[in-house]
Protein backbone atom coordinates (compact mmCIF):
# COMPACT_ATOMS: atom_id res chain seq x y z
CA UNK A 1 0.00 0.00 0.00
CA UNK A 2 1.35 3.39 -0.94
CA UNK A 3 0.32 6.69 0.48
CA UNK A 4 0.25 9.86 -1.52
CA UNK A 5 1.45 13.05 0.02
CA UNK A 6 -0.89 15.89 -0.67
CA UNK A 7 0.33 19.46 -0.68
CA UNK A 8 -1.68 21.42 1.83
CA UNK A 9 -3.04 24.68 0.41
CA UNK A 10 -2.19 27.90 2.22
CA UNK A 11 -4.74 29.07 4.78
CA UNK A 12 -4.87 32.43 3.05
CA UNK A 13 -4.45 33.60 -0.53
CA UNK A 14 -2.45 36.76 -1.19
CA UNK A 15 -3.17 38.81 -4.30
CA UNK A 16 -0.23 40.15 -6.33
CA UNK A 17 -0.93 43.63 -4.88
CA UNK A 18 -0.76 42.24 -1.32
CA UNK A 19 2.51 40.48 -2.14
CA UNK A 20 3.90 43.72 -3.59
CA UNK A 21 2.93 45.61 -0.43
CA UNK A 22 4.57 42.94 1.74
CA UNK A 23 7.71 43.32 -0.39
CA UNK A 24 7.60 47.08 0.20
CA UNK A 25 7.17 46.56 3.95
CA UNK A 26 10.04 44.08 4.09
CA UNK A 27 12.29 46.50 2.19
CA UNK A 28 11.71 49.00 5.03
CA UNK A 29 11.54 46.45 7.85
CA UNK A 30 13.25 47.17 11.14
CA UNK A 31 16.40 45.22 11.89
CA UNK A 32 15.63 41.70 13.07
CA UNK A 33 12.28 41.38 11.28
CA UNK A 34 11.93 37.97 9.61
CA UNK A 35 8.56 38.62 8.00
CA UNK A 36 5.13 40.14 8.25
CA UNK A 37 2.39 38.46 10.30
CA UNK A 38 -1.41 38.55 10.18
CA UNK A 39 -3.34 37.94 13.38
CA UNK A 40 -6.92 38.45 14.56
CA UNK A 41 -6.81 39.97 18.04
CA UNK A 42 -10.01 40.51 19.99
CA UNK A 43 -11.02 44.14 19.58
CA UNK A 44 -13.61 46.36 17.97
CA UNK A 45 -17.38 46.21 18.25
CA UNK A 46 -17.74 42.87 16.45
CA UNK A 47 -15.09 40.96 18.37
CA UNK A 48 -12.13 40.27 16.05
CA UNK A 49 -9.95 42.58 13.98
CA UNK A 50 -7.26 42.08 11.37
CA UNK A 51 -3.77 43.10 12.48
CA UNK A 52 -0.67 43.07 10.28
CA UNK A 53 2.69 43.57 11.99
CA UNK A 54 6.37 42.81 11.62
CA UNK A 55 7.52 39.62 13.33
CA UNK A 56 11.01 38.89 14.65
CA UNK A 57 10.54 35.16 15.13
CA UNK A 58 8.23 32.46 13.84
CA UNK A 59 6.09 30.71 16.43
CA UNK A 60 5.71 26.90 16.18
CA UNK A 61 2.04 26.94 15.11
CA UNK A 62 2.18 29.91 12.74
CA UNK A 63 1.37 29.23 9.11
CA UNK A 64 4.27 30.32 6.87
CA UNK A 65 3.40 31.44 3.34
CA UNK A 66 6.31 32.00 0.97
CA UNK A 67 6.09 35.18 -1.10
CA UNK A 68 8.61 36.58 -3.59
CA UNK A 69 9.72 39.14 -0.97
CA UNK A 70 9.94 36.85 2.03
CA UNK A 71 7.78 34.92 4.42
CA UNK A 72 4.29 36.00 5.38
CA UNK A 73 3.02 34.47 8.61
CA UNK A 74 -0.51 33.79 9.80
CA UNK A 75 -0.93 33.52 13.55
CA UNK A 76 -1.60 29.91 14.57
CA UNK A 77 -4.53 30.95 16.78
CA UNK A 78 -6.13 32.90 13.93
CA UNK A 79 -5.96 30.32 11.14
CA UNK A 80 -9.42 28.86 11.78
CA UNK A 81 -10.96 32.34 11.38
CA UNK A 82 -9.10 32.93 8.10
CA UNK A 83 -9.17 29.67 6.12
CA UNK A 84 -10.20 30.37 2.55
CA UNK A 85 -9.70 34.14 2.84
CA UNK A 86 -8.09 36.41 0.27
CA UNK A 87 -5.91 39.32 1.35
CA UNK A 88 -5.51 42.29 -1.00
CA UNK A 89 -3.91 45.74 -0.88
CA UNK A 90 -6.13 48.58 -2.08
CA UNK A 91 -5.23 52.24 -2.59
CA UNK A 92 -7.45 55.10 -3.70
CA UNK A 93 -7.31 58.90 -3.44
CA UNK A 94 -8.05 58.94 0.29
CA UNK A 95 -7.11 55.61 1.86
CA UNK A 96 -4.76 52.69 1.53
CA UNK A 97 -4.80 49.39 3.35
CA UNK A 98 -5.10 45.65 3.34
CA UNK A 99 -8.58 44.30 2.65
CA UNK A 100 -9.90 40.83 3.40
CA UNK A 101 -12.48 38.70 1.65
CA UNK A 102 -13.22 36.27 4.48
CA UNK A 103 -15.85 33.57 3.86
CA UNK A 104 -15.86 32.78 7.60
CA UNK A 105 -17.00 36.25 8.67
CA UNK A 106 -20.67 36.23 9.63
CA UNK A 107 -20.85 39.96 10.28
CA UNK A 108 -18.82 43.14 10.58
CA UNK A 109 -19.15 46.42 12.39
CA UNK A 110 -20.37 49.47 10.50
CA UNK A 111 -16.93 50.99 10.13
CA UNK A 112 -15.38 47.74 8.86
CA UNK A 113 -12.77 47.68 11.64
CA UNK A 114 -13.81 44.34 13.11
CA UNK A 115 -15.69 41.14 12.25
CA UNK A 116 -17.39 38.18 13.88
CA UNK A 117 -17.36 34.48 12.97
Amino acid sequence: MTTATRVRPAALTLTPRAEARIADLMAKAPEGAVGVKLSTPRRGCSGLAYSVDYVTEAKPFDEAIATPAGTFYVDGGSILYLIGSTMDWVEDDFTAGFTFDNPNAKGACGCGESFTV
